[in-house]
């Protein structure tokens, strides 16, 4: 097996490589270490040399829905996922120190306490000045945030109310730029509130206005609808991990060869899809009736969905039902499939439900039909792509998934990865394709469209079960008198 397929077959595990296999290969990016690190002084300590003589990575961040929270299962985020690659790829042992405010976590890099910072922190050009980044892994551009319903701020120019952003973020940054061209421009700044928070009192109407970076921007509007998007603040900017300006740059290599692994063999866009893949594209209206179903209509059928989900989470069963009937048990499709679950005449028999336009009955004809495809994805294909193709083999089948499945192999992708399968989905429509295939014709995009509905959905029924009513903040539910701009149905940067 080749390093790649290693690194596919493992894909966020790499405790398995050795140490020999580590100075290996960094032997194998000799010249570049050399070339890195000739200008330093010979006395100097060598960064990489020091996390692995100690066996310990020390990776700083903050808390927050991309970067480390604690969750059911133990530590989890984008950041913390990507660090604890990193680790396993080193052979070391990793060690997370979560930070309240930015204020408090970037002296910890420049006292030389912590390794690296992993934060999703945008690289800004008063940031560049103090620290070294690694390469760039996502891009993403900052946003004014306003209560939608209120005046559209279109430009700086016209905001009109308090604008409030955490302190020592690229966000005060850019606005200082703004101020040199209007000094009339104020703001406050705050390390008592985190950006989530601060957008929260957007829609409580505490604040007029905030700047948030458009990867939160597009987690927090399937929570809050309500929170619209003014104008861009900056352009795209990337997301890097900081290392001291001060020391060598053998772990700067180290972390350049890693981001180019993890990039080239699949589990960076894997990670990027898990946590926001599904969340590109935003509809306000649907956003909404979604967020007024599940507090008005889901509690009747919540009991089935809980008894029936067999090994799934009743949520998922739920998204899937919202996304097949909007919770309507008498839905009738021309294709005639029917009710809640959207249950094929043949597969109701299949199970033995009796009526398909019985909620509980459908309910669990459904579920039960959907923990059977997750059976019957090869054991092989982990959490959580072999749940997306059981989910899409629920719409297309399974014999069309494979397919799809097929033409990933042959094209030499991944055919064990959602990224890469839903892909070859959208070319099942397609003659060159599509007559290379044992089920031919499909229409694999609505399949695609089928699983990213029903992840958005399921990601705010957990937040919706989750939430403590004592800090949630209401939607306004109102339709009918909605304020008309972009900001309603469009693609988050």
């Amino acid at each position: 097996m080749d390093e790649k397929q290693y690194f596919v077959h493992n894909r966020y595990s790499f405790k398995d490589v050795g140490e020999t296999a580590i100075l290996v290969r960094f032997c194998n990016i000799g010249f570049l270490l050399l070339m890195l690190c000739a200008c330093k002084d010979d006395r100097q300590s060598n960064s990489l040399n020091d996390v692995l003589d100690s066996g310990v990575l020390k990776v700083g961040t903050t808390y927050g829905l991309t970067t480390y929270y604690n969750g059911a299962t133990g530590p989890v985020g984008f950041e913390y996922e990507l660090a604890d690659g990193f680790a396993q790829y080193l052979g070391v042992k990793l060690e997370v120190f979560p930070y309240y405010t930015l204020n408090e976590l970037f002296p910890q890099l420049q006292n030389q306490h912590l390794d690296l910072i992993a934060a999703g922190i945008s690289v800004s050009p008063e940031r560049a000045r103090k620290f070294k980044f690694g390469p760039g892994y996502q891009r993403v551009s900052e946003k004014l945030v306003f209560k939608q319903g209120k005046i559209w701020p279109r430009d700086i120019s016209t905001l009109n109310g308090n604008l409030l952003v955490v302190s020592g973020s690229s966000h005060s940054e850019s606005l200082r730029a703004y101020q040199q061209l209007n000094e009339q421009l104020t703001w406050q700044e705050t390390d008592d509130k985190d950006v989530e928070e601060l957008l929260e009192m957007v829609l409580s109407e505490e604040l007029d206005y905030t700047i948030a970076d458009s990867n939160i921007l597009a987690l927090m509007r399937r929570r809050y609808p309500e929170l619209s998007i003014g104008f861009s603040v900056s352009p795209e900017q990337d997301i890097a991990w900081a290392v001291n300006k001060e020391q060598d740059d053998s772990l700067l290599a180290a972390l350049i060869e890693y981001k180019g692994i993890i990039q080239s063999n699949g589990v960076l866009a894997t990670l990027e899809d898990k946590y926001f893949g599904h969340l590109r594209q935003f509809n306000y209206v649907d956003t909404v009736e979604f967020i007024k179903a599940a507090k008005q209509t889901l509690p009747t059928y919540r009991p089935w969905f809980q008894a029936y989900a067999n090994d799934l989470d009743w949520r998922l069963i739920a998204a899937m039902s919202y996304q097949e009937s909007h919770w309507q048990p008498d839905a009738v499709s021309v294709t005639g499939v029917r009710g809640m679950m959207m249950l094929t005449l043949d597969t109701a028999k299949d199970l033995g439900i009796e009526s398909r336009l019985d909620p509980e009955q459908s309910i669990k004809g459904g579920a039960t039909y959907l923990s059977n495809l997750n059976q019957r994805i090869p054991d092989r294909i982990e959490y959580p792509d072999r749940l997306w193709f059981a989910l899409a083999a629920y719409n297309i089948g399974l014999g069309h998934l494979e397919d799809a499945r097929v033409l990933t192999d042959r094209q030499g992708a991944n055919p064990d990865l959602w990224i890469d399968v839903k892909i070859r989905l959208l070319q099942l429509r397609q003659k060159i394709y599509y007559k290379t295939t044992n089920y031919g014709y499909a229409r694999g995009n609505e399949a695609v469209i089928y699983v990213d509905n029903i992840r958005r959905y399921y990601d705010s029924l957990v937040w919706l079960d989750e939430q403590q009513p004592d800090i949630a903040v209401e939607a306004n539910l109102a339709t009918g008198n909605e304020q008309e701009d972009p900001s309603l149905t469009n693609s988050i940067e």
